[in-house]
Order: C-alpha cells, then structure tokens, then sequence
C-alpha cells in the first residue's frame, strides 16, 4: 500500500461516489422496480445500478482490485486491496421517500480499511476519511462529541434484517439504553448512523449482524474523527464479520458497552 496515494485516491473515489449520488436523484421520483431478498430485506433497481456504476469506476482508478459489493457478491469477508460497496443503504427508507438514503465505499488494504466515503445525496452530505488524515463532511474536517454522560447522550441504533432471530436481545437492549441515556433514534441506515457518530450529532451507534458493506466507511469514519469502534463488549476489537458492533465519541464508549452487555450479553 505504500505506493498508494491516499489523499489523491480519496478525492478520485469520492468523484465517483458523488457521480453515483445522482443515479439515487435520477431514479428517485420514478418507479422503482422493488423486490424481496428476504422477507423485510428489498432491493430496487437503483441499487443495481448504483453498484455496477461503482464497481466499473473504480476498477479504472485502482486497476486489479477485487469487489465486495452487497449485490452482486458471493462472499462476505474481503480479500487484499477490496473495494467494499454498499450501493443503497437504506433501501426501505428509498422505498418509501425517505431522504437517509447513502452510498457507502471503503478500500480495504487485507487488515483494515484505509478509505471511505459515506454520501448522502439526497441531504447534500458527503462524509470522506483516509487513514491517519482525519474525517471531513463536505470537505470541513469533523470530530465526534465531547460528552461523557450518559444521561445527555443520543443514541442510534438499527435492527437487523433476522428480526425473529435477535428479536428478544433486540427488546432486552434497545430498554436498557433508553432507559440511561436522553434519546434514541433509529434512521435506517448504519453507514449513515457511524457517519452521525463521527460529526458528533450522535454519541454513539449499536447494532447486530451487520456486513462489512454495512459498517466498513464508517468504522474508518467514526475512529478517524476520534472516536471508538469495538463489538459490544469494550475490550473486544471489532472486526469485519463480528456478531455486533458499537461506534461512540471513546467518552461514553464503556459506560454503553456495559449497558448492552446487561441487556443480552455477548450474543
């Protein structure tokens, strides 16, 4: 990797990124071509599109990289030099209007991710990191929240497709934090959520079963505006494929761990 010039890549994929954002503006009033991977998972022709888009795109810029796309790809774990591609996320809410809809990129060098960029067209967001060279939104360098107090503290989370599977840990959480922080909100989207960590408008994000397109640009996003990205448990370094995960300003990151450890255990 040491011959690749991050700052340089970065503004190449976030082009990219941004060109993809407006196929979503495109399509957005039009009819949407909506199917059913699973019984609450969708996929619309819109994320088809945004994907072979990316993928076509960024093999010119990085020629013989490898793809981890959420459509169009067999395996969940990423080989060196990967592209990891979420085209949509947040394909219920762009089913039915609502506008926290993101295109979700990351590079993965075979250890970690080392790039990412998180945009948000329809709220003119574009989230943007490499690694050790900080987190920007819209080009103005961000940092996640100072607050250390639970009780002041918003929190995000998602609910994973397999709702039946994890319902009653999903319950037994989602009360437990309510319960000692200010707020919650659920928007529908992790890459976004982990993008909201890193500019501090949440404290912190929590989900289960989540894939490497899901969290890969916002890991990278949350850690380089200076925040925290573990599993559940505090002491447990996340890594892509991991049952769970939690994003928070650092601050609040044990105080969190500890609730959601009460509230189900380590799964």
């Amino acid at each position: 990797m040491h011959d690749i010039n991050l700052e340089a890549l970065l503004e190449e994929t976030k082009r990219i990124v941004l060109d993809a954002g407006e196929i979503i503006r495109d399509h957005w009033d039009k009819p949407k071509d909506i199917r059913r991977k699973g019984r609450i998972d969708l996929v619309t022709r819109t994320d088809l599109a945004v994907e072979a888009f990316c993928k076509e795109k960024l093999a010119e810029i990085l020629p013989g990289c490898s793809f981890l796309a959420e459509e169009s790809s067999a395996k969940t774990a990423p080989g060196p030099l990967t592209w990891i591609i979420d085209p949509l996320d947040g394909t219920t809410n762009y089913a039915h209007g609502l506008p926290f809809v993101c295109t979700s990129v990351a590079l993965w060098d075979g250890e970690k991710p080392i790039l990412g960029v998180v945009n948000a067209p329809m709220l003119n967001e574009c989230f943007t990191a490499a690694r050790g060279r900080g987190a920007r939104l819209n080009g103005k360098p961000i940092r996640v929240s100072e607050e250390g107090d639970p009780v002041a503290a918003l929190v995000a989370t998602g609910f994973p497709y397999d709702i039946e599977r994890y319902l009653e840990q999903v319950v037994r959480r989602f009360k437990k934090i309510l319960a000692n922080v200010q707020g919650m909100r659920r928007v529908g989207a992790a890459a976004l959520d982990m993008a909201y960590v890193a500019c501090g408008r949440f404290e912190a994000f929590y989900e289960s079963a989540l894939n490497p397109w899901d969290v890969a640009a916002g890991w990278l996003l949350v850690t380089e505006a200076g925040g925290t990205v573990t599993q559940f448990a505090p002491d447990a370094p996340y890594v892509l494929g991991a049952e769970n995960l939690l994003a928070s300003n650092g601050a609040l990151h044990g105080a969190l761990g500890a609730l959601l450890l009460e509230g189900g255990g380590r799964d």
